[in-house]
């Protein structure tokens, strides 16, 4: 069973976060340069949101509100859900499958240290799925099959 700790630990270490008094623009703009679909959104040290993509379309973009003059706490969830290094990939995805949620902030000892996403537990499963094959298939060459 693979962990949350061993999916953070392959990934880069850099956290994409704004204020939350940062205009929607400044999400947009770190969202497209960094090509990333979330960005957390911490005061103080604290997390206190999470914006997406489609928080940004569907609240700022659809109704033809100006990005650079909407807050970030305007459109973000508040208070997300989080795992921990010691949460599995399944309970993640569950998590995500019942909440529809595509990404999931890690706290470690109450600081964020980094974010999960659907993309990185399907990457995972595939890996794994691979790596089976390939045993398998060297099982059966080597079994004269």
């Amino acid at each position: 069973m693979t962990t949350v700790k061993k999916i953070i630990a392959q990934k880069p270490s850099a956290l994409f976060s704004v204020s939350s008094q940062d205009p929607v623009e400044k999400v947009l703009l770190m969202m497209r340069d960094n090509r990333v679909r979330s960005v957390l959104v911490i005061d103080d040290g604290s997390l206190v949101g999470i914006v997406s993509q489609g928080d940004c379309a569907i609240k700022v973009l659809l109704p033809y509100k100006n990005p650079k003059q909407v807050p970030a706490s305007d459109i973000m969830t508040a208070k997300p859900l989080t795992v921990s290094f010691t949460n599995s990939l399944e309970e993640c995805m569950a998590i995500m499958v019942h909440k529809h949620i595509r990404h999931l902030p890690v706290v470690d000892k109450n600081k964020v240290v980094g974010v999960i996403s659907v993309g990185d537990i399907v990457k995972s499963i595939m890996e794994h799925q691979d790596n089976q094959i390939k045993f398998l298939e060297t099982y059966i060459r080597g079994h004269g099959a």
